[in-house]
């Protein structure tokens, strides 16, 4: 589990709401220069990779008493985090559309606005960092890989988003939730395989 390809790929896993919201911040902002998505995408990978730690704590302090069924606390957390991913992703239609008239309609895009989306966008990353305090993974190295992972897919999202329309992220959110299924698989299969 603390290998830099895996933790990549959480990375990319956990990204993929920050990217949604960027696509529709930049669909939302057609005249968003680079810098203006660098610092958004910035702020999205901040939250990301702070948020893990919190969950991070709670896994270690529970550690000792779940050692026995770690790996499947963190397969059961990884596949609910994806299918909740995928059955938002799926309903996402109808509620891409409002989020999107509200950004326009309102003077959401300031650091307020922000900072509140990329919270939002960030929680399912507490819930792995429970898995990852589980299974003792070193936090400062994955916060560092989400949160940089994060802060370049969201910034590449608003860039995205100014030149293509909101659907795209409905579609990268369920290739989120299925790589973070796959995560949780792969936790269990190696556990579970081990002599």
């Amino acid at each position: 589990m603390t290998g830099f390809f895996t933790l990549g790929v959480l990375g990319l896993s956990l990204s993929v709401d920050a990217f949604a919201a960027a696509v529709g911040k930049g669909a939302s902002q057609q005249n968003a220069r680079l810098n203006d998505a660098v610092r958004i995408g910035a702020v999205f990978g901040f939250f990301e990779a702070i948020t893990p730690v919190i969950g991070w704590v709670l896994g270690l302090a529970l550690s000792t008493w779940i050692a026995a069924v770690d790996h499947w606390i963190a397969f059961g957390l990884l596949l609910a985090i994806g299918g909740n991913m995928i059955r938002l992703a799926v309903r996402g239609k109808e509620q891409t559309q409002p989020e999107q008239v509200v950004d326009q309609a309102s003077p959401r895009r300031g650091v307020l606005g922000l900072v509140t989306t990329a919270l939002a966008t960030s929680i399912d990353a507490t819930a792995v960092g429970v898995s990852l305090g589980v299974m003792q993974v070193n936090i400062l190295s994955a916060c560092l890989v989400i949160g940089g992972v994060t802060t370049v897919v969201a910034t590449m999202g608003v860039i995205i988003g100014r030149h293509a329309s909101v659907w795209i992220g409905r579609y990268a959110e369920i290739l989120g939730g299925c790589a973070l299924i796959g995560i949780g698989c792969s936790i269990l299969y190696t556990h579970l395989s081990a002599p």
